[in-house]
């Protein structure tokens, strides 16, 4: 019998999973897109780039319309702010117990999950990278290396069926007892990566061609890395490996500047708070100085306050 995966998320990285997911299990997706969701249901989720091709899965705007059932596991990819909502929605449809599993870009999920239910939560990355295009339609522009994933409540068996089911679907996966140091390796990446590609107006190109901006993103990877030393975590892979490629010429420039650069010119919520926000708060805490960092996260607060602004006028 088929395992039955709940992917609350199906924007970029989350219809990459469903469609991924699809091939070797039940999927049901949870989107509050409700364009987004009558394209899936009417044609398919469409994806392009790295991966070609349209699957089919049925697909919710309302999690009151959500079937009533049990599910194997609950894959939350959804932004940072909006974990508990569309968690806290869910739960009341789904009978039994269920893996509860996120794969987000920012920090302070897990802790949000473990205070909503009592279920296995493991937590992992991905190296993924999409975008949505339009209703119905996801580009895939980079493939991945290995994502990671790992308890962080309840045994690691709980999370190897998970594990095995992503490699057989063709999303290379690894199952280690603790998964902090590539999440780590990602969460600095991002919390670097996403404020400059906003501050830069969403223009990747400034992030490579510009020597003072790239300046800045290795002082900020410096700092960043120091948090994550004076927690004890080891990180899993070198943060800059991308940013190293491209500047090589090993990977194109996409236009891709980021999650964060896209939600300001949609006007959407950013995961600002959840990402370098979250980073300096921790550094204050530990005690370890990051004035670039810091001086980064203001300025995209900044920006972030002035695109609402100029939306509003």
């Amino acid at each position: 019998m088929k395992r039955t995966v709940l992917v609350l998320g199906c924007g970029a990285i989350g219809g990459i999973y469903a469609a991924y997911l699809a091939r070797v299990a039940e999927v049901i997706a949870l989107d509050a897109n409700a364009a987004h969701v009558d394209a899936i249901n009417r044609d398919g989720l469409k994806l392009s780039g790295r991966t070609e091709g349209t699957v089919s899965f049925p697909a919710y705007s309302d999690p009151a319309s959500l079937p009533a059932r049990p599910v194997d596991a609950v894959v939350i990819l959804v932004k940072s702010q909006a974990t508990v909502p569309a968690f806290s929605a869910v739960k009341p449809r789904l009978s039994g117990r269920a893996l509860v599993v996120t794969l987000q870009n920012g920090m302070g999920n897990v802790e949000a999950l473990e205070s909503l239910c009592d279920w296995d939560i493991a937590q992992g990355v991905s190296t993924e990278a999409g975008r949505y295009l339009a209703p119905g339609m996801i580009e895939h522009f980079i493939r991945g290396e290995d994502a990671w994933l790992g308890p962080a409540r309840g045994p690691l068996q709980s999370v190897g069926w998970l594990g095995e089911l992503l490699n057989e679907a063709g999303l290379p996966t690894r199952v280690v007892a603790d998964p902090r140091g590539a999440i780590w390796s990602k969460f600095i990446f991002n919390c670097v990566m996403n404020p400059i590609g906003a501050i830069v107006l969403g223009e990747n190109r400034t992030r490579y061609e510009v020597p003072e901006v790239a300046q800045l993103i290795d002082a900020m990877f410096a700092e960043c890395a120091q948090v994550a030393e004076a927690q004890g975590i080891a990180l899993a892979f070198d943060p800059m490996h991308i940013v190293r490629k491209v500047r090589a010429g090993e990977l194109p420039v996409t236009r891709h500047a980021g999650s964060m650069a896209n939600d300001i010119a949609a006007g959407r919520e950013t995961e600002l708070e959840a990402m370098t926000g979250y980073l300096v708060r921790r550094a204050h805490a530990l005690g370890v100085p990051v004035p670039i960092t810091e001086t980064v996260y203001r300025l995209a607060k900044g920006v972030e306050h002035a695109a609402r602004l100029n939306r509003a006028s």
